[in-house]
């Protein structure tokens, strides 16, 4: 070691505690002022920032020189903008509509869904009807099921059921309509039904195809 690091040596040496002690935050105080003023310097002026944007600004005028802008239509005319369609508002449910989104036909398995349009066009005379009014469900679904079987026996291709709108009923549902044609798809004897014709009740009965 040299005469001077013995020297700083033996005067720190030399030096109370509380001496020591100051010493250290004075050197930890210069450190931190010197970090602060370098990072200072590396942050750009106002000036500097002011110049940059300049120099971009033209460079952007230099890049669009070339470019001539459009002269307005002569016509006035305007290019189209493609919008989407607004869709129309769901049309008012009528009286011949399906009820309670029940279907309002049905073909059974294998059977030509032709033979729905004939029902409701009426091209099948119907050779017997019955009417359900004032029956209750379970009453509509027996009588319905005691008509098809006799409708059979009597040779008839097709019948007519009338269990009506529902216009009077609550909340204007037609309860026998619902049940009686759900009964009429789990009928063996039934390969379609549909609305009779408009001359023959509409949706307030149906059209019944029976097996031969």
């Amino acid at each position: 070691m040299t005469d001077d690091g013995r020297g700083a040596s033996s005067s720190i040496a030399n030096l109370g505690t509380p001496e020591v002690a100051r010493l250290a935050r004075d050197r930890r105080v210069a450190q931190y002022t010197c970090s602060v003023k370098k990072a200072k310097d590396k942050i750009p002026s106002t000036d500097e920032r002011q110049r940059d944007d300049a120099s971009d600004a033209a460079a952007f005028e230099i890049e669009m020189a070339d470019v001539v802008r459009l002269r307005p239509d002569a016509r006035g005319r305007l290019r189209s903008v493609r919008r989407r369609p607004i869709s129309a508002p769901p049309a008012s449910a009528s009286s011949d509509d399906p009820v309670d989104g029940l279907d309002e036909d049905f073909a059974a398995a294998g059977v030509d869904r032709r033979e729905i349009r004939k029902l409701k066009r009426g091209d099948y005379p119907a050779g017997d009807r019955r009417d359900l009014h004032g029956m209750t469900a379970a009453e509509a679904c027996a009588t319905a099921g005691r008509f098809i079987e006799s409708s059979r026996q009597s040779q008839h291709r097709c019948v007519c059921i009338v269990h009506g709108r529902g216009l009077h009923s609550e909340g204007k549902v037609s309860i026998l309509r619902a049940r009686v044609r759900e009964y009429l798809r789990s009928h063996r004897a039934v390969l379609a039904y549909a609305d009779a014709p408009r001359s023959d009740g509409g949706a307030g009965a149906v059209y019944v195809l029976l097996r031969k």
